[in-house]
């Protein structure tokens, strides 16, 4: 999903080449947007789907929810959610494969939480709808209750009994497990942990940022990580 003007269309493209690059499966790649200029052919575009928000609220990621509808884009089947600002770094057909009836990362910044970090998730089409509906039904409750979609996501689906998460050496945190910490990020740079396959970019920094050694935050250093760049082309 892209909207509004957090990121351009080169971010779709690349997270479409990614894809390709890295699977070897046939998948059909959908981009649901309001703003398709820019966009290359191999992706099909849907319009963004309609959630009425009240104007002026903190961006919370609470369209991603809009994908738990009914008949969403006329899609069905086993469907692989990506954030535009991951980067593929292996063969993601086990993301395709692996048991479970929704999967998802799991949020590493608090671990102890069973929450999940949205980045990357797995689930069939039509399967959740009540959740988007009680959403729609409930807003202002949610969001006195949970701060965004992933920390609302987690807890509906944790419900049902069917929250399961990735392997935690699949999708790791680009700052908090590539990103070296503390004193050693003055010496040594971010690398790719072993057995990667998605890094997840939440927060600061994004892609650019990294590949520039730009943490985005006063309090934490990284140094340059230029093999990002390898990764994250058309």
């Amino acid at each position: 999903m892209k909207w509004g003007n957090k990121f351009p269309a080169s971010y779709v493209n690349r997270l479409y080449g990614m894809v390709y690059r890295h699977s070897t499966i046939p998948f059909r790649f959908v981009c649901f947007t309001d703003s398709p200029e820019g966009i290359r052919s191999e992706v099909e575009i849907q319009d963004l789907p309609e959630l009425h928000l009240p104007e002026g609220i903190p961006e919370r990621g609470w369209r991603k929810l809009t994908v738990f509808a009914n008949n969403f884009g006329g899609l069905s089947g086993t469907t692989l959610f990506l954030d535009l600002d991951i980067v593929i770094v292996s063969n993601i057909d086990d993301f395709f494969t692996y048991s479970g009836q929704f999967l998802i990362a799991h949020d590493k910044h608090r671990p102890s939480r069973l929450e999940g970090n949205s980045s990357v998730f797995r689930f069939e089409i039509g399967q959740y709808p009540e959740i988007l509906d009680y959403f729609i039904n409930n807003f202002e409750r949610v969001r006195k209750e949970v701060r965004h979609e992933q920390a609302y996501l987690s807890r509906e689906i944790k419900k049902t009994g069917t929250l399961t998460f990735w392997p935690d050496e699949w999708v790791p945190s680009f700052k908090l497990r590539c990103a070296p910490s503390w004193i050693k990020s003055w010496f040594t740079a971010p690398s790719i942990p072993y057995q990667a396959k998605i890094l997840l970019f939440h927060g600061l920094p994004n892609p650019p940022e990294a590949i520039k050694g730009i943490s985005g935050k006063w309090y934490r250093h990284i140094k340059p990580s230029p093999w990002i760049e390898k990764y994250w082309i058309e």
